[in-house]
């Protein structure tokens, strides 16, 4: 009773620190699943409302190209055809001959129903954001040009699944250090960047530039350039567990930014004239990611379901208000304009400021136009969930 009792007592501490579980499972084996993919658990939803509608509704549903998210949930299927609400409508799917867009419409309009989202408040609209896979220049060896370390998971890390043992709180991880005989929260950004012989021997590479790194641990994945042009694509690994918080935000509240510049954009140029205060800054943020090499023929980085996401159809969402895998119908606009983004998007990937209802994170891509457009995205948007005609939605949330 006393060894549950600490047990339990650590974890509460974790908890204070720790935000929910990463972008991507560290287990999932990139690209094409060459072994058993975990499905995504069918669990209740707790953060939207499901208000089933007609096609109609969607505004921009019957100008949109269809054959990428087609496309894009075709991949989804190689993991939600494992589970029954999904399996016959995967098969479908899947048996698609090169179909035209008619033929597209004509499938998602007699295999799904549209769900509009609804926050928990009632409202129907949220924030959509962006985010890319850059291009970063690196070495295999640290040098007085490439100083700052990209690091792979250490293996002190533990991660600890509390639904395990208890299951009220199913879905909640931890993650934490052995310090002694007592689990503490593992070391924050802030202590990682002031002692980096935390970390000694788990350095993947070195960049050449503070921000891009950072940077890169806000997206998730990237590719590495070497002097001998060398490209190396990494992605997710795992994350240290405390909670993630906006450098862009704190800048504004500090009066050093104004809130229509505070972009990825915005924070590089503050970085730029701001050099003796950029380290402090950066350790605002106590989330600190760890990487790992992917395989070079990957065609895009990896989601949180293991597989590669598409660039412009794919999106991150929060799992308790958006099955992992299901299309979702996006209506939008495109960054700092108010020209229509309406568009069929795929439900692949998480993240960790990805919470809420109708809140979605847009992956844009590789390169310096998706990181130009991810980086200023921050519009309005609604947001339908198609899903199988079996499915039912929860009674607290049916129409």
């Amino acid at each position: 009773m006393k060894n549950q009792l600490s047990f339990l007592l650590a974890a509460s501490f974790l908890l204070l620190a720790a935000c929910s579980t990463a972008t991507i499972s560290p287990t999932i084996t990139p690209g094409q699943p060459t072994e058993a993919v975990t499905p995504p658990p069918e669990k209740p939803l707790t953060k939207s409302i499901h208000k089933q509608t007609q096609w109609s509704a969607l505004t921009g549903w019957t100008d949109d190209d269809l054959s990428p998210a087609w496309q894009a949930f075709v991949k989804s299927c190689i993991v939600l055809s494992k589970q029954p609400l999904w399996k016959e409508t995967c098969r479908i799917a899947a048996s698609l001959q090169k179909p035209n867009n008619t033929a597209l419409r004509n499938f998602f309009e007699t295999r799904f129903t549209p769900y509009q989202i609804i926050n928990t408040d009632n409202s129907e609209e949220g924030l959509i954001t962006g985010y890319y896979e850059p291009l970063l220049k690196g070495s295999r060896q640290p040098s007085s040009r490439y100083r700052y370390p990209v690091y792979a998971a250490p293996d002190e890390l533990l991660t600890i699944d509390l639904g395990a043992a208890y299951p009220e709180l199913k879905d909640l991880r931890l993650r934490g250090r052995l310090n002694g005989r007592k689990v503490v929260p593992y070391y924050s950004r802030a202590e990682i960047m002031n002692n980096p012989k935390i970390l000694n021997g788990y350095e993947l590479l070195w960049v050449e530039d503070e921000v891009e790194l950072f940077f890169l641990h806000v997206q998730g994945s990237g590719r590495i350039v070497f002097d001998n042009g060398e490209v190396m694509k990494i992605g997710f690994a795992d994350q240290n567990g405390h909670p993630y918080n906006s450098i862009g935000k704190l800048l504004v509240q500090r009066g050093e930014l104004a809130l229509e510049k505070a972009s990825m954009q915005g924070i590089k140029q503050w970085g730029q004239q701001n050099p003796d205060k950029l380290a402090e800054l950066l350790q605002q943020n106590a989330r600190y990611v760890f990487f790992r090499e992917l395989p070079s023929d990957l065609s895009g980085p990896i989601g949180a379901m293991g597989i590669p996401l598409t660039a412009g159809r794919s999106i991150a969402i929060d799992p308790l208000s958006i099955p992992q895998g299901a299309p979702v119908f996006l209506a939008t606009t495109w960054p700092n304009t108010n020209k229509p983004l309406n568009r069929l998007m795929v439900a692949q990937d998480v993240g960790g400021a990805i919470k809420g209802g109708i809140r979605a994170d847009f992956f844009w891509g590789f390169g310096h136009e998706a990181g130009n457009q991810a980086g200023k995205m921050k519009q309005s948007g609604k947001m339908w969930v198609l899903m199988p005609r079996d499915y039912t939605a929860p009674a607290l949330t049916r129409q």
